[in-house]
This record gives C-alpha cells, structure tokens and sequence, in this order.
C-alpha cells in the first residue's frame, strides 16, 4: 500500500488529499496531520486517516529510515524541510541565519519573508491551482518554460554560503512532494558542510530559501 502524509490541513493540504483520494487508486493511504480540529474533521470527511498535533513534530518523530510514507507532501505555513533539518541535525548546530542582499538579485520576483526566508517564483502572476507543470511552455503565459527554479537556486554563486535544494517533484496537477529517502539525502549533505548555508525547496516554478548556518 503506498503511504501519502499530508502535512497541514489547510486549503492547500485539503485539495491535495481531495486529488490522491479522487484517484482509482485502490491501495492509497492518506495520512493528514494538523493542528486544527475542523481541519481534521473535513480531512476525515474525505476519507483520510487524521492525525492532531504540530505537523514539523509530527514528521521528526515518526519518519525514520526504515519506516516512513512513499511521499511527503507539505502544506503549512512553515518551511518543511527546513525546520526538520533543524530538528534532525540539532537545533544547536543547524541555526537560522540571515541570507545575503546578494540573492535577491540573482533569482526572480525575491520576497522576504520572517525567519530568514526569501520566496522566489518565476511567475508575477497568481498561478492556476491545477497548473499540470508541463515540460515546455508555462500555463497562463503559453511562453517558453524558464529555467527550472530548483536547478537556479542550487547553482547559486554567492560567497561563502553553500546552497542546499530539495525538490518538490508534481505529484498531481498543482500538488507538490518530496520523498523521505529525498530529505534524508539533503540533511545527510547539510551535515557534512560547517559554516554558511542557504536550504531551499523548489519545484520547476517556485521556492522558499531559509539561511542557515551549520556548526
């Protein structure tokens, strides 16, 4: 049986658990993890198994190497991958940092955010939520598809801050994930590095960048 956890129950973890159990699929488990209890009972409406606590927690303590789901989908109002890291490597030696002025000219439409993020997309426009990701041209503009985002932000030459990626691969139109074996893989390569570090999640289109710090 494969096994989905959907992490955030909001509008963006609702429609993805509406497209995986909209699938023929048969042998589909869906697990949904929020905080909020309308959130899980809307969640179990649809047929989910529901779990209620803090998504990042949640992740951290029940996803080992040897046990864990075929795909992790994030959708809290929380760099995911990010704050697992933390958890994972220590929150001691993976530390937020602040991201140089120099990002913000090297990738598209930069936004900061809290926390020592910067929001990157190549679109200046409100994206459609059932975008398919195709290979060649983008959904609303029909011009050529730009360079993948993912791939930009790991080529990143800024000095002395080493860039760490993790991609959200399409799962389903407008639906993003990572897998466990993926984000083992990125926090095994952040644990080997001492010093400046920026972590990021990206798919073809978008990103969020966390600056961190690795001791």
């Amino acid at each position: 049986m494969k096994q989905i956890w959907i992490i955030g129950g909001g509008r963006f973890g609702l429609r993805a658990a509406r497209y995986f159990l909209g699938q023929t699929e048969s042998n589909l488990e869906v697990t949904l993890v929020d905080r909020d209890r309308q959130s899980l009972e809307k969640a179990k409406s649809l047929g989910c198994a529901t779990v209620a606590g803090d998504g990042v927690d949640f992740l951290f303590k029940e996803m080992i190497r040897t046990l864990k789901p075929d795909w992790v989908v994030p959708a809290v109002p929380v760099h995911l991958a990010w704050e697992w890291c933390r958890l994972t490597l220590g929150t001691d030696r993976l530390v937020s940092c602040p991201l140089p002025d120099d990002i913000d000219g090297c990738l598209p439409h930069p936004m900061r955010g809290t926390d020592n993020q910067i929001y990157v997309s190549h679109a200046d426009f409100l994206c459609p939520p059932n975008c398919p990701e195709p290979d060649d041209r983008c959904t609303v503009t029909g011009q050529p598809r730009k360079p993948d985002m993912f791939r930009q932000i790991a080529e990143l030459n800024v000095p002395e801050v080493m860039p760490f990626v993790i991609q959200s691969r399409q799962l389903g139109p407008g639906v993003g994930g990572y897998s466990p074996a993926d984000l083992y893989a990125l926090a095994d390569r952040i644990s080997r590095h001492t010093g400046r570090c920026l972590v990021a999640t990206a798919c073809r289109c978008h990103g969020v960048i966390s600056g961190g710090s690795v001791k």
